[in-house]
């Protein structure tokens, strides 16, 4: 059948329509195997990247450095709030060490050949995301993406050697879900589409 005229089947409908985001504190064991993250960076493989340029890259926080995070984390909150009290200082270490799976997804924003736009390198992360995160769902795990005021912080860059141009853009949170919430509503498409 030509493209043109294909639908969407209902499998790709259904993991669109039903994933959703879910608390890392709500993620526990088991995790990705090796052979379901491999499949999970394939998926982010297909993304559209215009150049050609791959303008992301994923860093594995595995469970051994889990406490460097976590420090790192607690440093960036004292660095902004020097008043901060210990139960703030040991929730933002606790953080790290939520998902079965935990990785940072970094946007590469610097100059570049050829000279794709920021916000289309950034389009290119999303889509790659995406597709990590429907891919997830089609394996039976939930996913999160995270973020906080601790990844602008010079903590971050330097625990996971950010070069010049990159920003780390969000975590991604992955694992079996212990409990999942109401779906949330969803917009109709008169809410957010217009005609020229």
């Amino acid at each position: 059948m030509p493209a043109l005229e294909m639908e969407i089947s209902d499998t790709a409908q259904a993991l669109i329509h039903s994933r959703q985001n879910v608390s890392p504190r709500r993620l526990t064991e088991p995790g990705p195997s090796p052979a379901q993250l491999a499949q999970l960076f394939d998926a982010a493989a297909a993304a559209p990247d215009h150049g050609l340029l791959r303008p992301w890259r994923f860093v594995i926080v595995p469970r051994e450095k889990r406490a460097l995070l976590s420090e790192a984390f607690a440093l960036a909150l004292v660095d902004r709030d020097p008043d901060a009290a210990p139960a703030q200082i040991e929730q933002a270490r606790e953080k790290a060490r939520r998902a079965p799976l935990l990785l940072l997804a970094v946007a590469q924003l610097g100059p570049a050949e050829p000279d794709i736009p920021a916000p289309e390198r950034m389009l290119s992360l999303g889509c790659a995301l995406q597709n990590m995160l429907l891919s997830a769902h089609a394996m039976g795990f939930g996913t999160g993406l995270t973020s906080g005021r601790a990844m602008g912080s010079a903590r971050m860059r330097t625990l996971f050697a950010l070069t010049e141009g990159e920003q780390p853009a969000c975590f991604v949170n992955i694992g079996t879900v212990s409990k999942y919430k109401p779906q949330r509503p969803r917009p109709g498409a008169s809410e957010f589409v217009s005609s020229l």
